[in-house]
C-alpha cells in the first residue's frame, strides 16, 4: 500500500464531526466498545498528563525501558511530518500497511456517527497497542486529562508534568482549574508522578489524590533533581543518581529528566537504563539542531535550529536554552496559531534575540497572519518583519553570516520544517 491509503481514511475521518475539540469520553466510549474495548487488553499502560514536558518526558522513559530490553508501545500527538509518528509498536514506528488496515477498521465500526479526529485515531492506535505484544504503553494525553480520549485505561503509573497556563477556551483560564482536569487522568491507588508546580496547581492535585487513595512522588518532597557542574544529580528514597546531563538540550531538560528518573526508579529498573533514559532519547523539533538538508543548506552560513514549543511557558523555557547556549546573534523565524497568548510566549525571548521575522504558517487555517505575529514581537521589544514564506525568511538571515536561526512558535510550523528539509 502507499502513504496515500492511510492519507485517504484520515481526510474521512475528519469530516465525521464539525468540531476539532469537543471533550467527552461518550463517543470513544462507544466506539471502544464497537471494536471490542481493546483498552482493557494493553500491556501496562503508563499515562501522562501536563502542560509542558509530556512528549520529552515520554521519550526518556521509553530511552530508559528499551535499555533494559523492554518492548515498548507510545503514542503522542500532534505528529510533526507524517501521522505514523503518533504511533509506536513495540519500538516501531507503525508501518503504512498497519496503520491502513486499523484505521479502516476502526471508520467502518464507527459508521456516520460523529466523532472527532483524535478520538477516532486514538481508538485505533489502542487497537493496534492491544494487538501487539509489548511489555509497555506509554501514552500521553492530547488535551487535558479528564475528558481527553486517552483517559480510558487503567494505569499501572500515572505521570503529570509541569501544569501551566495554556488552552484557557478548553480547560478554563486559572491554574487551579486547568490542574483539575490534568489530575483527571489519577485513579483509585494508582501512584502518581508529579513534575516541579506552582502551589496553586500542587495543590489541587494533592487534594484529588488524597480522595482517591493515589501515592503521589512529587518533586521537591519525595525526590529531587539538579544539576551539578556538568553532571545532573537525582536523589529518592533509595538513594543518589550522578548521571551525564541529559542529551535533550535546554536547563528544563533536568526538571523532565527528573520525572522520566523517578518513574523509572519507581519501575525498579536499574542505574543504565536511568542513564539511557537521559543520554539516548530523541525528540524531534525540541530544541533541535538541523544538521543537513536543503533548509539547512539555504540558511547557510548559519546555525539552524528548530523549536516547537508554543505557550508562555515553553517561551520561559526556550530563552532559558538560548541563555545557555555559547553567545551568538540569534534571530527568530515565528509562526503560531490564532488560539495562543503570542505576547506572553514571546515575551521572555525579547531580551534573548536580535530580531523576529513571521510567517504565516502554511497550509493552517487557523494560523495568526504573519502581520499580527510581527505587531506583537514589537509590542514586547522586539525588531520585527514579515517574510512571504520559510525560504525568503531563511535567504534574508543567511545574508548576516554565521548567526544562529531559531524557528518557532508552533508544532505544525515545525512539521512543515521537517518536510520540507527532507524534501517533502
Amino acid at each position: 500500500m502507499t502513504q496515500a491509503g492511510s492519507d485517504a481514511i484520515l481526510a474521512r475521518m475528519m469530516s465525521l464531526h464539525p468540531k476539532v475539540i469537543d471533550l467527552t469520553l461518550d463517543r470513544v466510549w462507544r466506539l471502544l466498545g464497537a471494536v471490542g474495548n481493546p483498552q482493557t487488553r494493553l500491556p501496562p499502560v503508563i499515562h501522562i498528563a501536563g502542560t509542558n514536558g509530556k512528549g520529552s518526558t515520554q521519550a526518556m522513559i521509553r530511552a530508559g525501558l528499551e535499555a533494559k530490553g523492554d518492548r515498548v508501545h507510545a503514542y503522542t500527538s500532534p505528529h510533526l511530518a507524517r501521522f505514523h509518528e503518533r504511533i509506536r509498536l513495540a519500538g516501531t514506528l507503525i508501518s503504512e500497511p498497519a496503520l491502513t488496515e486499523v484505521l479502516d477498521r476502526a471508520y467502518a465500526a464507527n459508521g456516520p456517527d460523529p466523532i472527532t479526529y483524535f478520538e477516532i485515531t486514538t481508538v485505533a492506535a489502542l487497537m493496534a497497542f492491544a494487538e501487539t505484544p509489548a511489555d509497555w504503553t506509554l501514552l500521553e494525553v492530547g488535551l487535558g486529562g479528564r475528558l481527553d480520549a486517552t483517559n480510558v485505561v487503567d494505569p499501572a503509573l500515572t505521570i503529570i508534568t509541569p501544569v501551566d497556563l495554556d488552552h484557557q477556551s478548553f480547560l478554563g483560564d486559572t491554574l487551579a482549574a486547568i490542574a483539575g482536569e490534568k489530575a483527571g487522568i489519577l485513579k483509585r491507588g494508582v501512584p502518581c508522578i508529579v513534575g516541579l508546580q506552582h502551589d496553586e496547581a500542587l495543590e489541587v492535585i494533592e487534594d484529588r489524590a488524597a480522595r482517591l487513595g493515589a501515592p503521589l512522588l512529587a518533586h521537591g518532597q519525595h525526590w529531587h533533581v539538579r544539576r551539578e557542574r556538568d553532571r545532573l544529580v537525582f536523589e529518592d528514597e533509595t538513594g543518589l543518581l550522578d548521571l551525564p546531563l541529559p542529551a535533550l538540550p535546554g536547563p528544563h531538560q533536568i526538571a523532565n529528566a527528573g520525572i522520566a528518573l523517578a518513574a523509572l526508579r519507581h519501575l525498579g529498573t536499574d542505574e543504565a537504563a536511568c542513564e539511557a533514559a537521559v543520554t539516548q532519547p530523541s525528540w524531534p523539533a525540541r530544541m533541535q539542531r538541523l544538521t543537513t538538508g536543503p533548509l539547512v543548506d539555504l540558511a547557510a552560513p548559519a546555525e539552524l535550529w528548530l523549536d516547537g514549543g508554543h505557550n508562555p511557558a515553553a517561551g520561559r523555557a526556550l530563552a532559558a536554552t538560548l541563555a545557555a547556549l555559547p553567545r551568538r546573534p540569534t534571530h527568530l523565524i515565528c509562526g503560531m496559531l490564532n488560539t495562543k497568548d503570542i505576547a506572553g510566549y514571546l515575551a521572555p525571548l525579547a531580551v534573548e534575540v536580535q530580531s523576529l521575522t513571521a510567517l504565516s504558517i502554511p497550509d493552517e487555517a487557523n494560523t495568526l497572519p504573519a502581520e499580527t505575529t510581527a505587531e506583537a514581537a514589537e509590542r514586547v521589544g522586539l525588531t520585527a518583519r514579515t517574510a512571504p514564506d520559510l525560504e525568503t525568511a531563511l535567504r534574508d538571515l543567511a545574508a548576516l553570516g554565521p548567526v544562529r536561526v531559531l524557528i518557532c512558535g508552533s508544532l505544525y510550523l515545525a512539521g512543515h520544517v521537517l518536510r520540507a528539509n527532507d524534501g517533502a
